[in-house]
């Protein structure tokens, strides 16, 4: 007797080749595809999928759920979108290895309004015990990459200075640990110190030692070259890996909402690269917003020490003058602020830091400084950060794939936290024709899954891991908006994870069979 049978649906396999009719069969975990009429198949669960698509779970390559998911496993805000992979550790900030607990618990704080907190205190230090907390306990399977910044800070520190070749060494030592023991790359956050600290040549040593691993590059390009040229920190990245010989991956690919140059020229960038032999993709979020935290706005010699340092700077009056004249006002306006946890500031919610100084009677910098010192760092930050004009080239492209970048805290998160996936398939899809979809959901699942490396996921094929999605292609739509975020999405009937149901009829069914898939021995 097999445990699952689903019946009568379109099934869309992720290859982007177009739907047929057939059933889906799912035994031990894997599933078989099978056309025509079945002989009698004995089955201990069956699901009707007439009038529905059967595809591949989905595979989310930025997600910032990796420390928040441990404390709310039914991770109801992707799974219920048809997310059944997420790969965590992005922008250079992943959470294995450190030293010490202290180490880590800092690092946390640091970054608490990007990533959040886990049932604290953390209790893990090398990559395979933080990896052995998602096994059989979350509802998604958790990938994990290494973020250049747990490699600083365990070889170089802190501070903001140039690496020495023995640090340098260690780290590269660093990264080769963190791959045997499941790591499926490396990452960078160029914005986020102190990985910011790294330059190009530090960056290429890392790289070379993850290509000869096996792994490729995800990065958060550097945003400050940008005074150089509009595609300078798009460049770097390449030029890391022409230098490395590691494939490149540029995450939240996107043309700014300022609209700066022709999105033409980013897209450009990426071809003449590919066209040179080198192997260059990249992912874009389906929403124009931006997310963020407070953190970011703050110049990196406020940061050169860790997050008691930028505390110390945010209390005295002569750091706050400086702050002052550095942070650009246009850093300030057009944000909405969210995550709060004092009583008295939840009424911020969702409001603009200009109206919240307004309140107050101060200037926006001020309000932004004794915020943070009263939420400890932890202000997340969300603003119009793509142009929406061109975001459909960038999700269309046969390079790019679909992430959400979603951080999953806060009572008003950015809405593509709760609609990324949904968005694409009724927007993108159904209703402006930007893609077909079975490309789209390639773009989803199969392509990701490509360029983690995972060998049995991303499409439904024999022997392949059973992790699945059964949807509405004419009802599936987001109602997750900048104004009311928090709102599941509809049409996402079934959502199956290793065989398990964790989505039924759109409910969570609170099953939690993810799990985490380790480079080398993805399906256990």
């Amino acid at each position: 007797m097999v445990d699952l049978l689903i019946e009568n649906g379109l099934v869309v396999d992720g290859s982007g080749s177009p739907g047929f009719h057939a059933a889906v069969i799912v035994e031990n975990e894997c599933v078989a595809v099978r056309r025509g009429e079945l002989p009698e198949v004995h089955a201990a669960r069956r699901i009707d999928a007439a009038g529905l698509v059967v595809c591949p779970g989905f595979i989310d390559l930025h997600s910032h759920a990796g420390l928040t998911i441990l404390g709310a496993p039914r991770h109801d805000p992707k799974v219920r979108q048809g997310v059944t992979t997420e790969l965590v550790g992005i922008d250079g900030i992943s959470h294995a290895p450190f030293k010490s607990q202290e180490e880590l618990h800092r690092y946390i704080w640091l970054d608490s309004g990007l990533n959040g907190y886990p049932p604290m205190p953390a209790d893990w230090l090398t990559v395979a015990e933080y990896l052995g907390k998602y096994d059989n306990s979350v509802a998604v399977n958790i990938a994990y990459i290494l973020g250049n910044n747990p490699a600083r800070i365990w070889s170089v520190g802190w501070n903001d200075a140039p690496a020495t070749p023995a640090q340098i060494a260690e780290m590269q030592s660093i990264v080769r640990e963190s791959m045997e023991e499941g790591a499926w790359g490396l990452s960078t956050g160029l914005d986020y110190e102190p990985g910011a600290y790294a330059d190009t040549d530090e960056l290429v040593a890392l790289c070379e030692t993850t290509a000869r691993m096996g792994g490729f590059y995800h990065t958060h390009t550097r945003s400050d070259l940008r005074e150089v040229s509009l595609l300078a920190p798009f460049e770097e990245a390449v030029e890391i890996g022409r230098r490395s010989g590691c494939p490149v991956h540029l995450t939240h690919y996107r043309q700014s909402a300022q609209g700066a140059g022709s999105h033409l020229d980013y897209i450009a960038l990426v071809e003449d690269a590919r066209d040179e032999g080198m192997d260059v993709t990249f992912d874009c979020y389906s929403y124009p917003y931006s997310g963020t935290h407070l953190v970011i706005n703050f110049p990196k010699w406020s940061k050169d020490g860790g997050p008691e340092r930028l505390m110390a700077a945010l209390r005295d009056p002569a750091d706050r003058a400086r702050l002052k004249r550095e942070i650009p006002r246009d850093a300030l306006d057009n944000s909405w602020l969210t995550n709060f946890t004092r009583r008295g500031n939840k009424k911020h919610e969702g409001r603009l830091l200009t109206d919240i100084a307004e309140e107050r009677g101060l200037d926006p910098w001020d309000t932004m400084f004794d915020l943070m010192i009263e939420e400890n760092l932890g202000v997340s930050m969300v603003a119009l950060g793509t142009n929406a004009h061109t975001l459909s080239a960038f999700v269309s492209h046969p390079y790019g794939m679909i992430a959400s970048d979603a951080i999953v805290f806060g009572e008003y998160p950015n809405p593509r936290t709760y609609g990324c996936f949904p968005l694409v398939l009724a927007e993108f899809v159904r209703a402006e024709k930007h893609l077909r979809l079975p490309e789209a959901i390639r773009k989803m699942t199969s392509f990701p899954a490509q360029r983690l490396g995972i060998p049995d996921r991303g499409l439904l094929r024999d022997g392949f891991k059973a992790d699945i999605v059964a949807f509405d292609p004419n009802t599936v739509k987001t109602r997750a908006t900048r104004e009311d975020p928090k709102h599941y999405p509809v049409g996402i009937e079934y959502v199956i994870v290793n065989g398990k149901v964790v989505i039924e009829r759109g409910e969570n069914t609170g099953a939690l069979p993810g799990r985490s898939l380790r480079r080398g021995r993805a399906s256990t």
